[in-house]
């Protein structure tokens, strides 16, 4: 099920990361390992992973700027990212996830845990992929679900892979509302437990992205939000 994709795990804990690398290893992830957040970078450019697996609480440097430097980074904001970390209280997940993580999972964790939301993440994602409808395009804005790659008019947009989701599961549905929690379960695989905040944050930072189309993202106050054919 693995298909080889390989797998940074970032922790100062030794102990730890040799547990993931060894457990990882034994499901087919080809895995590479980091004690030193301060080198991360040149590590995640050097072996350019499918998914992260990353520590919150490290020092000199922690999860949540480490999650922010991989998303401001055109090259690598699209990789995946799970938040591994001993903070589990709900606002500490909702921090996580708007600093762009696709999933969160607590210490101490269940190594199986660990392997079924790295699974799933992949599933999404080519789910995604595999879609019928591999190209969808709404208001100059195309989304190309084969290439992953989604256009301005004409102009590539750099996006995560939370935020191609997320684009992508509005334009499949142009005109129907789509409410904070049902995005969550779509997107984040969340239940409304997760404060709803969350979605608004990715919502904004997109349509920062999609800059002068970004308002074809209409909120539709006290509910959701949708994509309309034409914007008003």
């Amino acid at each position: 099920m693995s298909g080889g994709k390989k797998i940074l795990v970032i922790d100062d804990e030794p102990d730890v990361t040799d547990l993931i690398e060894y457990k990882l290893k034994g499901e087919g992830f080809s895995v590479r390992v980091s004690n030193n957040p301060a080198q991360i970078l040149g590590e995640i450019k050097d072996f350019f992973p499918d998914l992260i697996i990353l520590d919150i609480m490290m020092p000199e440097l922690d999860g949540l700027q480490v999650c922010r430097m991989i998303r401001s980074n055109a090259s690598l904001q699209s990789i995946p990212i799970i938040f591994l970390t001993a903070k589990g209280e709900q606002e500490d997940r909702i921090e996580g996830l708007e600093a762009g993580a696709d999933d969160y999972l607590g210490k101490p964790f269940n190594t199986r845990e660990l392997i079924l939301r790295i699974q799933s993440i992949f599933k999404r994602i080519t789910e995604a992929e595999d879609k019928k409808n591999s190209t969808l395009s709404v208001g100059g804005i195309t989304v190309d679900t084969d290439r992953h790659r989604i256009t301005v008019d004409g102009n590539d947009v750099t996006l995560t892979a939370t935020e191609f989701r997320l684009i992508h599961l509005l334009m499949s549905r142009i005109g129907k509302v789509l409410s904070r929690e049902e995005l969550l379960s779509h997107v984040w695989n969340y239940s409304a437990d997760v404060e709803t905040r969350t979605v608004d944050t990715h919502i904004r930072r997109l349509r920062e992205k999609l800059e002068t189309k970004g308002d074809i993202i209409k909120t539709v106050r006290g509910v959701g939000y949708k994509i309309v054919e034409q914007q008003s």
